[in-house]
């Protein structure tokens, strides 16, 4: 019995690695945004376990309360990470399904996403206070 538990547990931690997601993350002139409202495009990664396979920039719809989790979701994201974010905005994110890690430290894009499939990507402080 305990040798099926063992490859049981080990076809899940395959899968998962196997697992195919949509990151974004709002960008302003290439680097992470302050405030996702207020970004020029969103760089949404798509990831197939611990391997990005696609990168592109995106234009958001104008900035309105509750567009950009709804258009993120239409994309098929899984997961947003932002500098800061609003309560209302990540609630939601919750309601739409999109994972939210806010407060991150402006690093490079894709070292943000690969931290982020690592599983140590964590949030931080906000820094939007509405």
């Amino acid at each position: 019995m305990v040798k099926v538990m063992v490859t049981a547990c080990m076809a899940i931690n395959i899968l998962d690695k196997m697992k195919k997601m949509k990151i974004a993350i709002p960008t302003e002139n290439g680097k992470l945004c302050a405030h996702f409202g207020h970004c020029e495009k969103f760089a949404v990664f798509t990831t197939e376990g611990e391997k990005i396979v696609n990168e592109e920039f995106i234009t958001p719809p104008p900035h309105e309360p509750g567009s950009h989790p709804r258009f993120l979701r239409d994309l098929g994201v899984n997961i947003i990470i932002a500098g800061g974010m609003g309560n209302r905005a990540q609630s939601l994110f919750t309601q739409n399904n999109i994972q939210v890690y806010y407060g991150v430290p402006a690093q490079d894009l894709k070292e943000l996403v690969r931290t982020c499939i690592s599983n140590e990507l964590k949030s931080g402080e906000n820094f939007c206070d509405h």
